[in-house]
Parts: structure tokens; sequence; C-alpha cells
């Protein structure tokens, strides 16, 4: 049965004045933008590299050689998913930028805060802000470099800026071995101390928007009996 268009998409790369197109499948190919694990024969869906797709030129080898350093469809595929882009329906669009959307402001509320008041600011008010300013998304671009240029953006309508923490804890005996073991899942662990009577005398750096999650789970892991301290500083 033949394969139906919709089933692939156009990737693309220009190179030297010169564009270079390939067939993808959609789904495993933008998997595998985002930097997953794909196996690049799952995303081919042919191993013809094309000057222009929808003429049915293909590009010659000597074009595809001079241009890439190799005649191998995996490893041009490669270099086309890495640096070039992908062309999108306009469903898998919509639904991979909110996805991405999703991804940016969750990252502005664990790494920014309020410097008037030092407080992490709520997704809820980030996302407005979204909406009153248009903010676009790119799909491709990484979240954390686009959640930056969005601050900037967001920095126009209310105080705003990103920022880390220092978080200092003094852990009672009781509960200083289960506190260790959960460091490294709470932040860069910049300073261990063991107190003679078996406390535990912690420093943490952290996103300055997820003091408020670091310090509950510090307290939920000692009963409320651990000595905390944060302070804001960059």
């Amino acid at each position: 049965m033949a394969r139906k268009k919709q089933d692939y998409v156009i990737a693309w790369i220009n190179i030297g004045g010169k564009r270079f197109e390939i067939l993808v499948r959609p789904d495993p190919a933008f998997k595998y933008k985002e930097g997953e694990k794909v196996d690049i024969e799952d995303i081919l869906w042919s191993d013809t590299v094309y000057r222009d797709t929808r003429k049915g030129l293909k590009a010659s080898p000597e074009e595809v050689k001079k241009a890439f350093g190799t005649l191998d469809v995996k490893r041009i595929a490669e270099k086309i998913l890495r640096d070039g882009d992908i062309q999108l329906t306009e469903e898998q669009r919509r639904k991979i930028i909110e996805a991405k959307k999703r991804q940016i402001i969750s990252y502005i509320a664990r790494n920014a805060i309020d410097p008037k008041t030092g407080k992490p600011i709520p997704e809820t008010r980030i996302e407005t802000a979204f909406e009153q300013l248009r903010i676009g998304v790119d799909p491709f671009k990484s979240a954390e470099q686009q959640a930056i240029e969005a601050v900037r953006l967001i920095a126009r309508l209310m105080p705003i800026r990103l920022a880390r923490a220092i978080v200092r804890a003094v852990i009672p005996p009781a509960f200083s071995g289960r506190v260790y073991r959960e460091l490294k899942r709470l932040g860069e662990v910049k300073k261990v101390d063991w107190g003679s009577d078996g406390s535990l005398h912690v420093e943490l750096e952290i996103p300055a928007g997820s003091q408020v999650e670091v310090v509950s789970k510090l307290q939920s892991l000692t009963r409320g009996q651990a000595k905390i301290d944060v302070k804001v500083v960059k």
C-alpha cells in the first residue's frame, strides 16, 4: 500500500548557499531534535537527499559530498536534524508550541523572583504576562534560552529577575542521614559539615524561584525541626 503524503515531512538545511532536504517521519524526527535517543533509521522516510523535494530534484553526489563531507545518509540526516529545520503540520506545531510554552513558564517560575520582595512569582502571573505581551514561542529553541528572553520582556510589566539562592540548614541528628541522601536532589551542594552531636550543616545553591519547594521538602524530611535560612544571592 502506497504511503500517504502526511506520513512524512521535510527536514532541511542551507549549506554554502544551497538547500538540502530529506524526508522524515515527523514524531521521531522532532523527538530526536529535542535531544531524545531515536534511531536514525526510524526517522528517515527515504534515503534520498534532495535539493527541492516538491520538484523531485535530487542533490548530486558531488554537491552532497562537498556540503557534508560524506555520502552516508545517516550522518547527513544527523547533521540536518541537529542544525537544520523541520516542517511541521499545523496541529503538530500547535501542540509542540504549547508544550514548549509550559516548559518556559515553568523554568521562569523556578528561577525568577520579584526583586522587591525576594519571593517567587506564581506561574499564573507569568502566564498572564505571556498573554498580555503576546510573547512568541519557537518550537525549536531551548526553553532556557527563550525563558531568559521572555524575562526581559516581562520586566516591562512587573518586577522580575532570574536569580539563585543559598539555603543554609541545620538538620537534627535524628534526621541527618535521611536528609544527606536527598541533598543532590534538592540543589547544588556547596558545603556539608557534620556536628559533633551528629547534626548536619548544609549549604545548597538553588534556583531562587524554587526556595519554597526546597524549604518545604527539608521541613518534611525533618518533621519541621530543621533550622533554615534562605538568601537570594544573584
